[in-house]
C-alpha cells in the first residue's frame, strides 16, 4: 500500500487533509505528525536554521515511518519544507495554489491590457513573508502584482477558540478585496472553512485542495516532477 506522510502545525488539519485524501484515493495510508511548536515557533522567531533542522528531523521521521511522499500543510513553514533533503519528494502545500494564481492573474492582464492583481489574505504575519515571497517568485517576469495583507483579529479570535469570528473576519476581507483584485489566495489552510457557502464574484483559491492534487501526482507519477514538489528527493 502507499502511503503518504502529511506535517501538520495546526492539530484540527489532519482529519480535514485525511478526509481529503481518503475521499480522491482510498487505497492511500495516511501518516501524520502534528507539531504546533513549529508553527508558535515560525511566529516568534521567523524560519530559523534552528526551525529549518527541526521541519526537516519531522520530515525524516515520516520518510522513515514509510512515507512514499510528504505533504507539508503549514504555509509559515513552507520555506523550511523546501530545504529538506529526503529520498522521496517533499512539497509545500501552497505552491500548486501560487501557480494557479499567477495563471488566472496572466490571463485576465493579457486580456484586459493591464497588470493582473493577485490579492494575498493571512491571518499571521508569520505567513506574508514565506507566501508573499512565493507568489512573488511565481509572478516573476510577468505582467502580475501581488499585494499581501493580514486579516487582522482573525488569528486572536481562532487562538480565542472563536472560530465563527475567525471565519467573519476572513469573510469580510475577501469581499472587500474581491472589488479590486483578479483572484485571492488564502495563505493558510486554515481559513478555507471561512468560505462555506459564499458566492464571491472572483476565484478564491485555498491551498488544500492543491495541496492533496500534488501529493496525489507525486505517488501516482514517481518518475515525473510533482507540482509544488521542493527537492522532489534530489538533493
Amino acid at each position: 500500500m502507499t502511503r503518504v506522510g502529511l506535517l501538520h502545525t495546526v492539530p484540527a488539519l489532519a482529519e480535514t487533509f485525511s478526509t481529503a485524501l481518503s475521499e480522491a484515493s482510498p487505497q492511500l495510508e495516511v501518516i501524520d505528525t502534528v507539531d504546533p511548536e513549529l508553527l508558535a515557533t515560525a511566529i516568534r522567531e521567523g524560519v530559523t536554521p534552528a526551525l529549518t533542522a527541526a521541519v526537516a528531523e519531522r520530515i525524516d521521521d515520516l520518510v522513515s515511518r514509510g512515507a512514499d511522499a510528504v505533504l507539508v500543510t503549514c504555509s509559515s513553514i513552507g520555506e523550511a519544507a523546501e530545504e529538506a533533503s529526503a529520498p522521496v519528494p517533499v512539497l509545500r502545500v501552497d505552491a500548486p495554489m501560487a501557480d494557479e494564481a499567477v495563471s488566472i492573474a496572466r490571463t485576465v492582464a493579457r486580456a484586459e491590457a493591464r497588470n493582473g492583481r493577485i490579492a494575498v489574505l493571512a491571518t499571521l504575519q508569520a505567513t506574508v513573508g514565506p507566501t508573499g515571497r512565493l507568489l512573488e517568485r511565481a509572478a516573476a517576469g510577468s505582467d502580475v502584482d501581488v499585494d499581501v495583507t493580514v486579516v487582522d483579529g482573525a488569528a486572536d479570535a481562532r487562538a480565542g477558540g472563536n472560530q465563527a469570528e475567525h471565519d467573519r473576519l476572513v469573510l469580510d476581507a475577501v469581499e472587500e478585496f474581491a472589488e479590486r483584485a483578479d483572484v485571492i489566495v488564502l495563505a493558510q489552510a486554515s481559513m478555507a472553512g471561512a468560505l462555506s457557502g459564499a458566492e464571491i464574484p472572483v476565484p478564491v483559491l485555498t491551498s488544500p485542495a492543491g495541496g492533496v492534487r500534488s501529493l496525489l501526482a507525486a505517488v501516482t507519477r514517481p518518475s515525473d516532477s510533482a507540482p509544488g514538489v521542493g527537492n522532489a528527493g534530489a538533493k
